[in-house]
């Protein structure tokens, strides 16, 4: 592990890869801010805002709960142990997660009985409570505040317990998510809903249907949960009183603080937005868009598309929701329905970004004085879906993409210091994701076939692609072997025509 890291750091460093650097930004009113004292105090008066409670909403605690779930085991503070990651940045404390594995059973003891107390008094230590957030820009002006993205630091012995909470809290989860939800949630993932949607599109062309997309975009929507709402439809979810009281505790109170390339700011309290860096946050926003989703009646509702008797109208992973019908009108019932349950728990649409898609003709929306714009295609989780369902356009992307990144590692590639089995490691590594994303969901005509193949050999000079269909599965694996006999799979499906 260590001498991986060690590997992609001389890559980054040798690609001389980006890395931003936060300069000036702009107050509220538009000016800029050279000064390092006015750019902190400009970032904590925006995360303030950001997290800012609403006032109007009491917090009605139900105090301690003395019925409580069954107790924490060694086993449980051993298992959370082991499972979190090493080589992260650690939190506040400073305190990294290494020391305590190098510490083995002597950390462990001290952990079971911390989190025991918490456990039962459902009291979290301050520190546990406290998040260090960092900015990351994103596309746009990185001179507004807006415009970035920021990670959170927690104390690793926090996350201990966090693991052990969210393990409790999964078989919960489980039973309430439906298959739709793919955010977050073990053997699923975006290659699924890419493959399912293109296998829509196609089955709708099969049958001569005109079928409608609205791809709905969230602003802020992690940040923007409402922590009473939360409680009482994790109540509603038949959560345990226990488990709620405890993450009732863990939010309330919590602090912040921004560092940046000016220094740190004063801590600040946090009222609303589920916890940056925290392992139960996924659960908790998926439990809440099941909620809204719920609500909308969209389970009951007629709009949609059957397959196999069943109506489905939506994809989702986490906030990224997808609704789907068979005309225009019943993907607008659809969207407003969700559009006011969300707006009743907090959550806004970005209706700039939310795009609509159809096979059939469709006409741009004017929803609350804004326009809903109606696209050809649509980067959908990382792939580029068209309405008529060609994926040649998306092959030609991944392609063009995959180049890029090769052209990135030139200077690796092209050197003699380097060994052929290093490179062929990077090339599996960096190129073959990049090219192959989604490819489950190709059909592949033999023209496509051989520019992927030729896109594949050309970083390693491969002399030869044997094709070979390994018995019982539906992929075909291409294995290419270079002058040095170095073999590199490449997975896509059967589909393939002339």
């Amino acid at each position: 592990m260590g001498k991986t890291r060690d590997l992609f750091k001389i890559i980054r460093d040798t690609k001389g890869t980006f890395h931003a650097e936060m300069g000036s930004i702009k107050d509220r009113n538009g000016v800029d801010l050279t000064e390092a004292e006015d750019i902190k105090k400009r970032w904590q008066e925006y995360t303030e805002e950001l997290y800012k409670k609403d006032l109007h909403d009491p917090d009605n605690h139900d105090g301690v709960i003395t019925d409580l779930e069954p107790d924490i085991l060694e086993c449980e503070v051993k298992w959370a142990l082991e499972s979190i990651t090493m080589n992260k940045a650690s939190g506040g404390d400073g305190i990294p997660v290494e020391l305590f594995q190098i510490l083995k059973d002597d950390a462990v003891k001290v952990l079971h009985s911390i989190c025991q107390q918490i456990w039962k008094t459902q009291q979290w230590p301050q520190d546990w409570k406290r998040s260090v957030c960092i900015p990351i820009p994103k596309k746009g002006n990185d001179k507004e505040c807006s415009n970035y993205r920021t990670i959170a630091l927690i104390s690793h012995a926090s996350k201990v317990m966090l693991k052990i909470l969210q393990a409790r809290l999964q078989q919960y989860v489980n039973h309430e998510i439906p298959d739709l939800q793919a955010g977050f949630r073990k053997g699923r993932g975006t290659r699924d809903h890419i493959a399912n949607i293109c296998w829509i599109i196609k089955k709708a062309r099969e049958f001569q249907k005109n079928i409608y997309f609205c791809f709905i975009d969230y602003a802020k929507a992690f940040d923007c949960v409402d922590h009473n709402k939360l409680w009482k439809i994790l109540k509603e979810m038949g959560i345990p009183n226990h488990l709620i009281c405890l993450l009732r505790n863990l939010y309330a109170g919590q602090e912040a603080t921004v560092r940046t390339g000016h220094g740190t700011t004063d801590w600040f309290e946090i009222g609303k937005g589920v916890r940056q860096g925290c392992t139960l946050s996924p659960c908790l926003f998926n439990l809440y868009a099941e909620h809204i989703m719920r609500n909308a009646g969209l389970e009951e509702a007629q709009a949609g598309i059957k397959i196999a008797g069943r109506n489905i109208n939506n994809l989702r992973y986490a906030d990224d929701t997808t609704l789907m019908a068979e005309s225009e009108e019943e993907l607008k019932s659809l969207l407003m329905k969700v559009k006011e349950e969300s707006e009743k728990v907090g959550l806004k649409l970005n209706i700039q970004k939310t795009k609509i898609m159809a096979s059939g003709p469709i006409t741009s929306w004017e929803i609350a004085g804004e326009t809903v714009e109606p696209v050809s295609y649509f980067i959908f989780w990382g792939s580029k879906i068209t309405a008529d369902g060609d994926c040649s356009h998306e092959i030609k992307r991944c392609l063009l993409l995959g180049r890029k990144v090769m052209t990135n590692l030139d200077r690796i590639l092209k050197s003699r210091d380097i060994t052929l089995p290093t490179k062929v490691r990077l090339v599996k590594a960096m190129v073959f994701p990049v090219v192959m994303y989604g490819c489950k969901s190709w059909t592949v005509k033999k023209a496509e076939c051989r520019r992927i193949e030729k896109t594949l050999e050309s970083p390693l000079d491969c002399k030869e692609i044997q094709p070979v269909h390994p018995k019982g599965d539906q992929s075909w694996v291409f294995t290419g072997r270079t002058c040095a006999e170095a073999e590199i799979p490449i997975i896509w499906p059967p589909h393939v025509k002339s």
